[in-house]
C-alpha cells in the first residue's frame, strides 16, 4: 500500500457576502468551496493574531492544545501535512509505503529542505526526533503514549526512513500531521535541551524570533522554505484571554485576525465594514462530562438520562450561539472517522426528566454543580442557560469557574469534579479513537471514572487493525454504549468563526483552528 501525491493547500476566502448568511446561521463554506479574493494585494507586511492562549512551551513533544498547533504550524512541519480541506498530502516525506505486512511503514523524505538555523533535514532528523519523543524527554510531555505505536526508526539512506512498528496503529499517518511529531533539528535541540521549548526551531515557512510568556510571540519570514517563501514578513501572536479585549482589538485595529469571536456576539460587526467573519465546520465539540463513581448523584443512570432529556440543545445553539452549530448524540462531529448518523441526539423532554429524577428518589431543590473553565466566555453563557433548564425539572444547579490549566492538570485528571464537568475537544486527527480512548479507555488522563471492561476491548481491538469497516464499527458500539448508558451530555458540533481586518488578503479558515499563513498578506 503506497501513498505518493501532490500537495493541494486548498483555497481562499472570500469574505463580502458574510454578514447575510451568519444572520440566517448558514455561513458555513469549507476549503474546497472558497472562491479567491477579487482585490490583488501587495507582497509582505505584517499580520497580528489575537490567540485566547499561551501553551507555555513551543517544543512539540510537551503540548496538546489546539493553541500550540494554531501557533506552532507555521513554526514547524511533518512528515504528512493537513490543509484547510483535511486531506492527508505530504509534507517532509513525499511519498509512504506499508511494508512486510503492515509492520513497516517506510518513508521517503524530501531534498533540499533545512531547518531555520541552517541544520539539514534528512532521515537523521527524523530518526532523532521520533527517539526524542519516546525516549526519556518525551515521557515528560503528553505526546509519547500516541506514538508508542512505533518500536524503532531505521535509516535506510539519508532520505529513507523505516518505521518498525510493534503493532498496527491506523491512525498513525493522521497523527504525523500534527503535535508530537513535527521534526526539529538534532544538533540545535540537542544542544539547547529544555531551552528549547523557549527558543524553538523548524522548518516552517516562519522562524521565531522572539518569546514573551503570555504576551506575544513573533515571526519573521524564512526565505528558503520548501513551499516557497510567505508572502507577510513578520507574523505576531498576542494572547489576550478575555474575549471582549480580542473584539475591540480587532476593531481598533491593534490585531488582524482573531480567533474563535464569541458567537453570541456576532451581532457585533454588523456595522464594522473593515472587518469579515470566516466561519467554517470545525471537529470542535462541548459537552458535559458526568462523574458516574459510586455515591455520586450522577452514578445513577436514571439520573444522567434526566439531565440529557432536560436540556434543549436546540434552543441554545440558536439563542446563544448564533445558529453556529449542530446538536452531537456522540462527542464527536460528522467529520470524525467513526460518526454513526444514525444515532439520535437525546430529545427535549423536561415531563420524561422529572419522572426519571422521581424514579431515582431525587428530591426537588436537590443541589448539583458544574465546572466549567473560567477563560471560556460563551460556555459560561450555556452554563448558565443550562442550569436554568435543570431548575425546571427541579435540580438547583450552581457554575463553578476553574482556570483552564489546573482544570487540565490537576481537577479532571485527579477525579475532583462535582457531578457535570465542561469538556471541549478539537478532536484534531478527525478519528474517533483519538477521543474515545482518552475518554473511555480505563485509566486514561482525561477519564477519571469510567471502567468497562468492554469498553476497554473494542477500543484495543479497533486500534489492531488497518480494516476500516471493523475499526467504524468498534468505534460505534463505542458511541452507542456511551449514549444508551448517557455517560456524558453531548450539547453540540460548532463552527469556528474567525474574525479579520479587511486588510488581510489570501485568508485560508482552518476547521481545525490550525491556520496557515503561507499564502496570506497584508494591504
Amino acid at each position: 500500500m503506497t501513498f505518493n501525491g501532490k500537495c493541494n493547500f486548498g483555497k481562499n476566502y472570500n469574505s463580502r457576502s458574510r454578514k447575510a448568511n451568519l444572520k440566517r446561521g448558514v455561513g458555513v463554506v469549507t476549503a474546497l468551496s472558497l472562491m479567491a479574493l477579487s482585490s490583488v494585494a501587495q507582497a509582505g507586511g505584517k499580520l497580528t493574531v489575537a490567540q485566547v492562549r499561551d501553551p507555555g512551551s513551543w517544543d512539540p513533544i510537551d503540548t496538546f492544545t489546539l493553541a500550540w498547533g494554531s501557533v506552532a504550524s507555521n513554526l514547524f512541519d511533518g512528515l504528512v501535512y493537513r490543509g484547510p480541506d483535511l486531506k492527508l498530502v505530504p509534507g517532509l516525506a513525499t511519498s509512504w509505503e506499508f511494508l512486510d505486512n503492515e509492520s513497516r511503514i517506510r518513508f521517503k523524505l524530501r531534498e533540499g529542505v533545512q531547518f531555520h538555523n541552517g541544520e539539514p533535514f534528512n532521515a537523521e532528523a527524523v530518526k532523532f526526533t521520533f527517539e526524542r519523543l519516546l525516549g526519556d524527554e518525551g515521557a515528560k510531555g503528553p505526546q509519547r503514549s500516541n506514538y508508542t505505536s512505533i518500536e524503532q526508526i531505521k535509516i535506510v539512506d539519508d532520505y529513507t526512513v523505516d518505521f518498525i512498528m510493534k503493532r498496527p496503529d491506523p491512525v498513525l499517518i493522521t497523527k504525523l500531521a500534527g503535535y508530537g511529531a513535527m521534526i526539529v533539528p538534532p544538533k540545535y535541540t540537542a544542544k539547547m535541551g529544555e531551552e528549547f521549548n523557549l527558543k524553538p526551531v523548524g522548518t516552517g515557512p516562519f522562524k521565531f524570533t522572539s518569546y514573551t510568556p503570555s504576551v506575544k510571540i513573533t515571526f519573521e519570514k524564512f526565505e528558503d522554505h520548501w513551499r516557497g517563501a510567505p508572502k507577510l514578513d513578520e507574523l505576531v501572536y498576542r494572547f489576550i484571554p478575555e474575549a471582549s479585549t480580542r473584539m475591540a482589538e480587532l476593531q481598533s485595529g491593534g490585531v488582524d485576525v482573531i480567533y474563535k469571536v464569541p458567537l453570541g456576539s456576532l451581532s457585533v460587526f454588523d456595522t464594522h465594514d473593515n472587518i469579515e467573519l470566516a466561519p467554517v465546520a470545525s471537529p470542535t465539540i462541548d459537552s458535559l462530562r458526568l462523574k458516574t463513581t459510586e455515591g455520586a448523584l450522577t452514578s445513577d443512570i436514571r439520573v444522567r438520562k434526566a439531565l440529557n432529556m432536560a436540556i434543549d440543545r436546540n434552543a441554545i445553539i440558536e439563542s446563544l450561539l448564533g445558529g453556529q452549530g449542530k446538536p452531537i448524540s456522540s462527542l464527536q462531529g460528522a467529520g470524525s472517522f467513526g460518526y454513526d448518523a444514525s444515532l439520535e441526539t437525546y430529545e427535549y423532554d423536561p415531563k420524561k426528566a422529572k419522572a426519571l429524577l422521581a424514579e431515582a428518589g431525587v428530591k426537588p431543590g436537590t443541589k448539583m454543580t458544574i465546572d466549567y473553565r473560567s477563560a471560556d466566555s460563551d460556555f459560561r453563557e450555556v452554563a448558565l442557560a443550562i442550569t436554568s433548564y435543570l431548575r425546571m425539572v427541579g435540580l438547583e444547579v450552581k457554575i463553578n469557574p476553574v482556570e483552564n490549566s489546573v482544570m487540565s492538570k490537576d481537577v479532571i485528571p485527579n477525579g475532583k469534579t462535582h457531578e457535570m464537568y465542561q469538556f471541549g475537544w478539537g478532536g484534531w486527527t478527525f478519528d474517533f479513537d483519538n477521543t474515545a480512548y482518552l475518554l473511555y479507555h480505563s485509566g486514561e488522563r482525561y477519564n477519571p471514572y469510567i471502567k468497562s471492561a468492554k469498553m476497554d476491548a473494542l477500543l484495543e481491538k479497533q486500534r489492531l487493525t488497518y480494516d476500516r469497516e471493523l475499526r467504524e464499527e468498534a468505534l460505534q458500539e463505542v458511541a452507542r454504549m456511551a449514549h444508551e448508558q448517557a455517560l456524558d451530555i453531548p450539547l453540540y458540533n460548532l463552527n469556528t468563526v474567525y474574525g479579520i481586518s479587511s486588510r488581510v488578503k489570501n485568508f485560508e479558515p482552518a476547521p481545525d483552528d490550525r491556520l496557515f499563513f503561507l499564502n496570506t498578506s497584508v494591504e
